[in-house]
């Protein structure tokens, strides 16, 4: 398949930005600043930016715990993400939310929720009103390998084929449930086999292969829009953070409790790594040209956390708003 040299640096500029926005939060999250428990999403950028470059901005996106690569590769702003998850009045949630409460509606980012499997069903019931309202829009659940221990994934499954919902499940296996590695928990360690008893099309790619999750993620939504969903899609990949923050803490100790050897062989797959590899060697683009693009996400960086952390608390006498609906 040939791409186009923009194409291409959306991919790379979208995937730069994610890990740089991530990686920025460490010292505030270290120090206390950041209050609210974060889940980075370092290491996994390929899927959520070659899922979001397959979707129109009406399509929408249903996150979890792990969702700020979400959040920005459906065209969340940074700066309201960072501002939220600083618990900042400019935050996408008002700053009621944190890291684990993401939304914009306008882009089609409609929830994001911490509970494992918990939006699974709310993203059900967005692509059932889509088919009855006869949209031509797609419905995509992002969850992880620990939500295939949930129930609510299994009867979502039965119900989105029963009815032929528009609606992607997105598995971002990163082999990790916690603290629990996959072969620990699972029977069988091919995820995407689940789907195939209720006669879902299911697929397994490379989730450090930015074009490898494009190609399919490209498919699972032309099958949807085509009636013929919904689809299932795994992909392997594997955070480079703790489970929450930048480490495991373990006992009150940070450290990661993932074998080294086994993080240093996955840090040679970095799809940032990978991808820039690729661009430059096919010459698509050059390393100045690479630079370029990571300066200018280094600023974009830079002035998104300014905003949050400039930005003001909510007023305490505003404590009950959003609670109940006025």
């Amino acid at each position: 398949m040939l791409y186009h040299k923009d194409f291409l640096e959306r991919l790379y500029w979208m995937m730069k930005r994610i890990r740089l926005c991530e990686e920025s939060l460490i010292q505030p999250i270290t120090d206390g600043r950041i209050r609210c428990p974060v889940h980075l999403y370092s290491g996994e950028e390929a899927i959520a930016t070659g899922v979001c470059a397959a979707l129109k901005k009406h399509d929408y996106i249903f996150g979890n715990h792990r969702s700020h690569g979400h959040f920005l590769a459906k065209g969340g702003n940074m700066s309201a993400m960072i501002a939220e998850i600083y618990g900042k009045e400019a935050g996408c949630s008002g700053g009621r939310g944190g890291s684990m409460h993401l939304i914009d509606p306008e882009n089609g980012i409609i929830g994001v929720t911490p509970i494992v499997a918990g939006s699974i069903s709310l993203a059900t019931g967005s692509a059932l009103a889509s088919k009855m309202r006869k949209e031509k829009n797609v419905t995509v659940s992002f969850f992880g390998d620990g939500a295939t221990g949930e129930g609510g994934l299994y009867e979502a499954m039965n119900f989105a084929s029963l009815k032929k919902l528009p609606l992607i499940f997105v598995c971002e296996n990163n082999l990790y449930s916690t603290h629990l590695h996959v072969s620990q928990i699972r029977v069988d360690r091919n995820i995407s086999e689940i789907a195939k008893p209720f006669n879902i099309k299911a697929y397994t790619a490379d989730g450090n292969d930015v074009l490898a999750v494009y190609k399919l993620a490209k498919k699972a939504v032309s099958l949807c829009r085509n009636k013929k969903g919904p689809v299932f899609l795994e992909f392997i990949s594997y955070r480079l953070r703790g489970h929450v923050g930048p480490s495991d803490t373990i006992q009150g100790s940070h450290h990661d409790i993932r074998p080294k050897e086994q993080i240093a062989e996955w840090k040679k797959k970095d799809p940032i790594l990978v991808f820039r590899k690729f661009l430059i060697e096919n010459k698509y683009l050059s390393e100045s040209e690479l630079n370029e693009i990571d300066k200018l996400c280094r600023v974009e960086v830079e002035e998104a956390n300014n905003f949050a952390i400039n930005s003001k608390f909510p007023d305490k006498s505003q404590i009950s708003k959003y609670v109940f609906k006025e």
